[in-house]
């Protein structure tokens, strides 16, 4: 998942959330240099990347990008479930998300300083443009798609990306709602 539903899984722990968040930019073997609750919350992150990947929905919804697109199927699935999650959140959540999300930035900005040197200025960056409530609109999914695509060391298709989304955007969010109970469940056991 990205970074929202990462934060939304680990619950009202800020360490969990934080460790959620930027669980992407920590790499090799935990704690490593981080304290132990943030290291807790990056292995949240793996563990709900894992489960993910091997659940029948997620693989639904990867099965649903174009041949054209499947080599990065599971980063566009990411992120349409990130822009599912925002879209619908009035429905899933009871705080607006705005304030859900200042409230995250908050968690990251008063551990900043835990965490490793090259997560910071993606960490500042996320706040200072609001990645996370930019997921609610399909403009914002589309920006996001096209700052990973430039920053890849590779050409890559991802720049365009949320076409594959508009083709099917229903199925996307079949397979979102039954990925996201199970997600709920699987990360309450988890914690």
């Amino acid at each position: 998942m990205n970074f929202l539903a990462h934060a939304v899984l680990a619950g009202d722990d800020p360490a969990l959330i934080v460790g959620g968040v930027v669980g992407d930019w920590i790499k090799g073997p935990l704690p490593g240099l981080l304290p132990p609750d943030l290291a807790r919350g990056v292995a949240l992150h793996r563990a709900i990347d894992s489960h993910a990947e091997t659940h029948p929905a997620f693989q639904h919804s990867r099965n649903r990008v174009a041949p054209d697109r499947r080599r990065y199927a599971g980063v566009l699935v990411d992120i349409f479930y990130d822009h599912l999650l925002a879209r619908d959140w009035a429905e899933l959540r009871p705080m607006p998300l705005d304030r859900y999300c200042a409230g995250v930035y908050r968690h990251i900005e008063a551990r900043l300083t835990d965490l490793p040197e090259l997560a910071r200025p993606a960490m500042a960056l996320m706040a200072g443009e609001d990645w996370l409530s930019s997921y609610a609109d399909l403009a914002g999914i589309a920006d996001v798609l096209q700052r990973m695509a430039r920053r890849a060391r590779q050409p890559n298709p991802l720049a365009g990306g949320e076409h594959a989304f508009t083709a099917d955007a229903a199925g996307f969010a079949e397979d979102f709602a039954w990925w996201y109970a199970d997600a709920q469940r699987f990360a309450a056991q988890w914690a």
